[in-house]
């Protein structure tokens, strides 16, 4: 089998894997839809206060609430995608079995999570993302070339995410237990993509950090793509410079744990 062929087989088990788990898939849809409810009426209550917080309109406000619900598993933006897996493989020393593969370790996790990325966003992404846009006031794009672009972004947000991820399970090398990086993660996660409020409503020098770190990437991109708040050509530098760099780094720390693999196990 030609590599291109294995990782696309790896990457089509990832999405089946997921969407085997039809209990767990459909609690995560009721799940996103209620916490957008929640987030939407705070937001309209909070933008009745602070009209045009952020550059956004209730609208916008609106829209990104709901975009961020869709991506929230998509993405993995607090954690529970392969990292967890790969974390458990490397302290129990099941990882030597990876090592021995005739496949590359880094693509062959990146390809499994693409394809739970994909399904993420179908199976639980665009339930809530609808249904947010048949009962509230959305900024949504009428125009194929604007949603062409913001599938652009969310391949780049897919692979900025794991990049993430994949640096934070390699740390299990030296740590030898995933439990604190897990819990860093879906701090920073949660914090740094602006699921709790737009990176555009940061304030000062904050505002300035958070948007040039690389979990602006994820959500805030994405959403000011879909709603034409920036060019589309800026938010795929910043993306793919972000991708390069993490995959860049994620390699070199893969070439650096395997020279001398330490792990609990053996």
């Amino acid at each position: 089998m030609g590599s291109g062929r294995l990782y696309a087989a790896v990457a089509a088990g990832g999405f089946r894997r997921y969407a085997t788990y039809r209990a767990a898939t459909a609690a995560g849809v009721f799940t996103n839809t209620v916490f957008g409810l929640i987030l939407v009426y705070t937001y309209l209550a909070l933008w009745d206060e602070k009209p045009h917080l952020g550059g956004y309109d209730q609208a916008q406000a609106v829209t990104y609430v709901w975009l961020g619900q869709c991506l929230y598993a998509t993405l993995a933006i607090q954690g529970g995608g392969f990292e967890k897996d790969l974390m458990e493989r490397i302290r129990t020393g099941e990882i030597a079995v990876d090592l021995y593969r005739p496949a590359d370790l880094q693509l062959w996790w990146l390809a499994g999570d693409l394809g739970r990325s994909v399904f993420q966003m179908l199976g639980r992404g665009v339930i809530p993302f609808t249904f947010g846009a048949l009962f509230f006031p959305m900024a949504l794009p009428t125009d194929v070339t604007t949603w062409a672009a913001f599938l652009v972004t969310l391949v780049l947000a897919m692979l900025v995410s794991f990049g993430i991820r994949y640096l934070a399970a390699l740390s299990v090398f030296w740590l030898l237990d995933g439990m604190g990086v897990s819990q860093v993660l879906m701090i920073t996660g949660i914090f740094f993509s602006g699921m709790v409020l737009p990176l555009n409503a940061f304030p000062g020098a904050l505002g300035e950090i958070v948007r040039a770190l690389p979990w602006a990437a994820q959500l805030q991109m994405p959403a000011d793509v879909l709603m034409g708040e920036t060019d589309p050509l800026r938010a795929y530098a910043f993306q793919a410079v972000w991708a390069v760099v993490l995959l860049a780094a994620g390699r070199l720390m893969q070439s650096a744990a395997t020279r001398r693999v330490v792990v609990q196990g053996g």
